[in-house]
C-alpha cells in the first residue's frame, strides 16, 4: 500500500514546495522458545528495516534510508524494541549522508528500548557530513536495569578520497540513555565552523567515534581496550558505574573505522561484525 503524501509547503515563501523525504521504520523483537524472533514490523516512506538470514545466535536488523541521505526538511525515524531476555544486533545498510541544506535542518530520530535481561548491539555505519549540511539527530535508549547496550557511532567530515573539504557544517547531536528510568548517559555534541579547526575541538581531524558499553560488568573491559594500539588514531577509554566510554579521533575515516571495528569486536568477545559493515 502506498503512503499518503501530505502537501509540502513552499520554501522561504516563494515558488513551489521542494520535495522532502519522510520515513519511519520500527521493529519489535520478542522471545519464543529461547530464541529472539520478530514480533512486529512497520515501515513507511523512505525508511525500511530488513532482517537478513544469518547463522549467528541472534537476529540482525538492518535499517535503510532509500532516499540516499538527509537534507534540509527531511525527517527520518528508526525504532527498535527488544523484549525481556532478547538479544539483537542492529546496523544501517550503509553510511548515512547529511547533504547540503538551503537553511532548514534535516532530522534523524532513533529510539531504542531494552527489556529485562535484553542485549542490543546498536552499530550503525558512519554518518558523513557534507559541506553546508544542517542536521539535528537525537538518539534515545531506555533500558532495564539488568539489560546490556553496546552503542558505536562515527562521524566523518566529507569524503577525503573525493577531495572534499568542509568549510561550514551544522550538527546538533544528542544521545541519551536511561537505565531503570534514570538518566545515566547524556552525550550532547554540536559542530559548527568554529569547532572544526579549533585545538579544543576537532583540530582539523576528519573522523570521530564514540563507543558506549552499558552493562553490569562494563568496567571489566576497560583494560583490554586500553591495551589496543592503533596507528593514526587517538583513543581514550574510561569506565565507571557500569558504563564504559571509548572515544577515538583520526584525520581520515578508514583507520578510524578499522579501529572501531576492533574495539566493537573486542567488546562482543570476538563475535563478527554485522554482515553489512564495510571495513
Amino acid at each position: 500500500m502506498l503512503d499518503a503524501h501530505a502537501p509540502v509547503p513552499a520554501v522561504q515563501g516563494s515558488g513551489p514546495g521542494l520535495q522532502r523525504s519522510r520515513g519511519r521504520a520500527a521493529v519489535r523483537l520478542g522471545a519464543c522458545n529461547g530464541r529472539t524472533v520478530l514480533r512486529d514490523l512497520h515501515q513507511s516512506g523512505c525508511a525500511k528495516a530488513m532482517l537478513p538470514r544469518t547463522h549467528g545466535p541472534c537476529p540482525e536488523v538492518v535499517f535503510l534510508n532509500t532516499a540516499g541521505g538527509v537534507t534540509g526538511g527531511d525527517t527520518l525515524q528508526y525504532a527498535l524494541d527488544l523484549g525481556p531476555g532478547c538479544a539483537g544486533v542492529a546496523a544501517t545498510q550503509t553510511a548515512e549522508r547529511a547533504y547540503r541544506s538551503i537553511g532548514t535542518a534535516g532530522h534523524i530520530d532513533v529510539t531504542l528500548s531494552l527489556g529485562s535481561g535484553a542485549r542490543l548491539d546498536w552499530l550503525p555505519q558512519e554518518t558523513i557530513l557534507f559541506d553546508a549540511s544542517n542536521t539535528v539527530r537525537r538518539t534515545q535508549a531506555d533500558m532495564a536495569g539488568d539489560a546490556t547496550l553496546l552503542w558505536a557511532e562515527m562521524l566523518v567530515m566529507g569524503r577525503a578520497a573525493m577531495g572534499e573539504s568542509i568549510e561550514t557544517v551544522s550538527l546538533r547531536d544528542l544521545r541519551e540513555v536511561r537505565r531503570a528510568g534514570r538518566l545515566v548517559l547524556a552525550e550532547p555534541l554540536e559542530l559548527s565552523p568554529a569547532s572544526l579547526a579549533a585545538p579544543a575541538g576537532l583540530d582539523t581531524a576528519r573522523a570521530i567515534a564514540t563507543i558506549a558499553f552499558l552493562s553490569p560488568d562494563a568496567e571489566d573491559a576497560r583494560d583490554a581496550l586500553r591495551a589496543l594500539d592503533f596507528a593514526d588514531v587517538t583513543l581514550a577509554v574510561s569506565a565507571w558505574d557500569g558504563k564504559l566510554i571509548a572515544r577515538a579521533i583520526a584525520r581520515d575515516a578508514q583507520p578510524l573505522k578499522q579501529a572501531v571495528a576492533t574495539l566493537v569486536t573486542t567488546l562482543r568477545r570476538g563475535a563478527p561484525l554485522p554482515r553489512v559493515w564495510q571495513v
